[in-house]
């Protein structure tokens, strides 16, 4: 690697603090220079800051590292392929990003520190172009679908089913991102709620987040018989086919989603495991798809399910607490294999409890919780009292 990683982190650590300033910044220079790239962004673009910060932040964090920068990297090409980002504007973002570090960095810019992002951009673009102008043999840019079914599960919560027009290769555990006509240019990742069927039909549980262009769409609005484009299936928090182990599964709220996909693939894999699964909500009336839950309990003799919904009044950190409680009483995880999905700040907290509760951290798997290269933000609110650093984060939608 060319470039000097410390001096790319310590440069990013000066303008992180105005990383909102920095997002308009970047956004104005990259469309001022390029203004054929307006058309691929949608109109409103506060979320779309959020979540070019964001992807800066795991970017910087990963620069160390060749083999997770690549991964990273062919994850964003995939998804600005399904948006249809031209290759000859990936060479643009890099020259844009720069001018906005540069600006944002003051008096504390210097050649070297111009040199050291300048080469990372560099190789940045490349990998980017290469998997934006070449895609991998039959896979196609984005599903053609059609909204099937929709019903309103809780009052911000609803349950659609998509049927692609092709067939949609996914694994249980995998999440999709997704785009509707209604809100054009904003695409969203949302668990698939399903182990796959004859019919090729999705189940996706999406829950209004507040100002959610694309969240609120879907709830509100989406009818069956619309259209939808679906991205490819992303993601490696799918079940070790060859584990005899026990399973510990934690879904909070629409995390049920994946969490409901696992069990219907070891149901229809008639598995002889034994799996736990605590489901958490911030009241009752937000545990949903109880008719799910008791359809698999019918089904699989050793599933075991435990609810944590709070008590009047307590919301989230009733949730919180009765989890807690659970995890701690039963006492020894190791030998464990342990799934978790939900809010964006969960599996940091979750792994580092059952972590000290036995629990082999390498036997653990969640996607991937978005952070920050420093924590000095606001902090997110924690899953646990006294959880230090819980990471700032971008406003998500995901599942």
């Amino acid at each position: 690697m060319p470039f000097d990683p410390a001096v790319v982190r310590a440069s990013f650590a000066v303008v992180e603090r105005r990383a909102d300033h920095l997002a308009k910044y970047f956004y104005a220079h990259l469309f001022t220079h390029n203004p054929g790239v307006r058309a691929f962004f949608p109109d409103e673009m506060a979320e779309r800051r959020n979540r070019l910060f964001a992807a800066l932040t795991q970017l910087v964090l990963r620069i160390g590292s060749p083999e997770e920068l690549a991964e990273y990297l062919r994850a964003l090409g995939r998804d600005h392929r399904s948006v249809q980002a031209v290759p000859e504007y990936c060479a643009a973002v890099g020259s844009s990003l720069v001018a906005a570090v540069r600006h944002f960095s003051g008096h504390s810019w210097t050649l070297e520190i111009e040199k050291a992002w300048t080469e990372a951009c560099t190789v940045i673009t490349r990998v980017m172009t290469e998997i934006a102008a070449h895609p991998p043999a039959a896979a196609p840019v984005h599903w053609e679908a059609e909204v099937t079914g929709r019903r309103r599960a809780a009052a911000d919560i609803a349950v659609l089913t998509l049927t692609p027009v092709h067939p949609y290769p996914f694994v249980p555990g995998q999440y999709l991102t997704l785009s509707s006509p209604r809100v054009p240019g904003v695409w969203r990742p949302y668990s698939i709620a399903n182990a796959p069927r004859p019919d090729h039909s999705l189940d996706v549980h999406v829950r209004r987040v507040p100002g959610g262009l694309l969240s609120t769409a879907l709830v509100d609005d989406v009818l069956p018989g619309e259209p939808v484009r679906l991205g490819p299936a992303l993601g490696d928090a799918v079940l070790d086919p060859w584990s005899p182990r026990p399973l510990l599964a934690v879904a909070g709220g629409t995390g049920w989603g994946q969490t409901k996909a696992l069990l219907e693939q070891l149901d229809a894999e008639r598995a002889a495991r034994d799996v736990t699964v605590l489901l958490a909500a911030r009241s009752d009336v937000e545990q949903y798809d109880l008719a799910s839950v008791e359809r698999l309990l019918a089904r699989c003799g050793r599933l075991k399910v435990l609810l944590a919904a709070g008590g009047p009044g307590d919301g989230r950190d009733g949730a919180i607490g009765l989890v807690r409680d659970a995890l701690l009483r039963h006492g020894d995880w190791s030998g464990w294999d342990v799934h978790l999905s939900g809010p964006p700040d969960l599996a940091p907290a979750l792994t580092s409890l059952l972590a000290g509760l036995g629990a082999d951290t390498g036997l653990v798997r969640h996607d991937p919780a978005p952070a920050t290269f420093r924590r000095a933000r606001p902090p997110a609110s924690s899953w646990f009292p006294g959880e230090p650093d819980a990471p700032w984060t971008h406003p998500t939608e995901q599942g």
